[in-house]
């Protein structure tokens, strides 16, 4: 039998070794996720990353860096250690103090900007920014949150300015504005829903004769398809149901003021509608992100309650499971979520509801009976639900982070039997005006075991890593 020299056993256990170390190093390391869009990398609002806190320290929340920032709505997004935020500059003042100009002020005038800050120090790298009067209900800024993709971000102004720009310089690719273009004007509150990426389209609902949504060719900005004509585009974003069996077809879900329709991504052929609510109201609230949970469609609105689809395919059929409270005005008993999507844990859907008059509470519901589990009427905190109380609800590991509308982020758990609160830390002052109190309306971004939240006057970053 031949030997082998000592040398090569010496290298041999050296190499081995060292995979071993590289091996036991990493086996409780995660790799730091981007929040590129909204909802974040995975479109579902979930934080993946590993290792946060369960409760803030004694001295308070870790807070990296505080920078100014215009007003607005529009969540940040996370990409390769920048963040990539919009603002509303130069509108004298106005904005955020004035809850609806469309019947008290007329236009206003003022612009938009894009901005590119360094996560990791606040430190601004490139903005962009151009003018557009306001012509909008709650003109305190943008409502969308920038989408990354690769080298290119792309934005939706409130006024429907949609710009490509370079993710490293800032460089305008492309432009459009929108409402020149297709012949129409944006929603009462703005242009809310977040350009999506789809392959080599950007999608994104416009308005219009046979525009409501309307697909680009994400590079040159060309028009590949046009889709769906409805009376108001409302302010919910698209969503794609990916089938788990490849075999069955991708649809493309428009949640918009008459109902839901539902697309091929690809051509933007109609496949089938839901009229929804069944009676629609003055005030259109088709908001919230629609809520995919395997082939089930949850969808949440205010004044109605909640409806949950059944999705099929070969060819995309749709079937309906169970709808609420179509009569009843006080929603006792219903997942009427208006601005913050709710999440589905277990079979389990929570969120932010309302009850009459608008006051806030976190209610529990089956998702698969709609019957309601549970409902918490004080989990902001205060004696009385607020009047339409807000909070954005992200899950992460065993337990969710909540940020609401009082600038407070909240840790908490929830189960079938109800909500347990953690712990909560003031992150940012409510600055934007909104039924008579001050609020804060913005989606946060997590990434690289931090939280990047703003209101109408700075941007904060926060470490929350153990």
């Amino acid at each position: 039998m031949e030997l082998i020299p000592t040398k090569f056993l010496q290298k041999f256990h050296f190499v081995v070794s060292i995979a071993i170390t590289i091996s036991v190093c990493f086996s409780g390391f995660v790799l730091a996720d981007d929040w590129p869009r909204w909802m974040g990398p995975g479109y579902d609002g979930v934080w993946r990353e590993t290792g946060m806190i369960d409760q803030f320290a004694n001295s308070g929340p870790k807070v990296q860096w505080r920078k100014k920032l215009g007003g607005g709505y529009a969540g940040p997004s996370v990409a390769g250690g920048r963040i990539f935020a919009m603002d509303r500059i130069e509108n004298k003042g106005q904005g955020a103090t004035t809850e609806n100009a469309i019947g008290k002020e007329g236009a206003i005038a003022g612009g938009e900007r894009i901005t590119c800050l360094d996560l990791k120090t606040g430190d601004e790298i490139w903005s962009y920014q151009y003018k557009r009067e306001y012509k909008i209900a709650y003109p305190t800024g943008p409502r969308c949150t920038p989408t990354v993709d690769g080298k290119l971000v792309y934005t939706l102004g409130a006024m429907g300015d949609l710009i490509c720009l370079t993710a490293d310089k800032g460089r305008v690719v492309w432009e459009k504005q929108l409402t020149e273009i297709y012949d129409t004007k944006p929603p009462f509150w703005g242009y809310a829903s977040h350009p999506y990426v789809d392959g080599k389209k950007l999608i994104v609902p416009v308005g219009g004769q046979g525009t409501g949504l309307v697909a680009f060719d994400k590079q040159t900005g060309k028009e590949i398809w046009r889709s769906v004509t409805t009376k108001d585009i409302a302010y919910s974003p698209v969503v794609i149901y990916e089938p788990q069996d490849t075999r069955h077809e991708r649809q493309l879900i428009f949640w918009h003021g008459q109902g839901i329709t539902s697309v091929n991504p690809d051509d933007g052929a109609e496949n089938w509608f839901v009229k929804f609510p069944d009676e629609v109201n003055p005030s259109v609230v088709s908001i919230a992100t629609p809520v995919i949970a395997g082939n089930k469609l949850l969808i949440a609105e205010f004044y109605k309650g909640a409806l949950l689809l059944e999705m099929g395919s070969q060819p995309p059929r749709v079937r309906e499971v169970w709808r609420n409270f179509t009569k009843n005005p006080n929603l006792k008993d219903a997942m009427n979520a208006m601005m913050a999507t709710p999440v589905v844990m277990d079979g389990l859907a929570y969120g932010v509801a309302y009850r009459k008059n608008g006051a806030g509470v976190l209610r529990c519901i089956d998702i698969e009976s709609g019957e309601m589990r549970w409902t918490d009427d004080r989990w902001l905190g205060g004696e009385k639900p607020l009047m339409f109380a807000n909070g954005f609800i992200t899950p992460n590991e065993d337990k969710c982070f909540i940020f609401n509308d009082l600038g407070e982020l909240m840790i908490g758990k929830f189960s079938a039997e109800g909500f347990k609160e953690l712990d909560r830390a003031k992150l940012l002052e409510p600055t934007s005006i909104a039924r008579g109190r001050n609020v804060v309306w913005s989606h946060p971004a997590y990434s690289e075991g931090k939280i990047v939240v703003r209101n109408d006057t700075e941007i904060i970053c926060v470490d929350l890593k153990k």
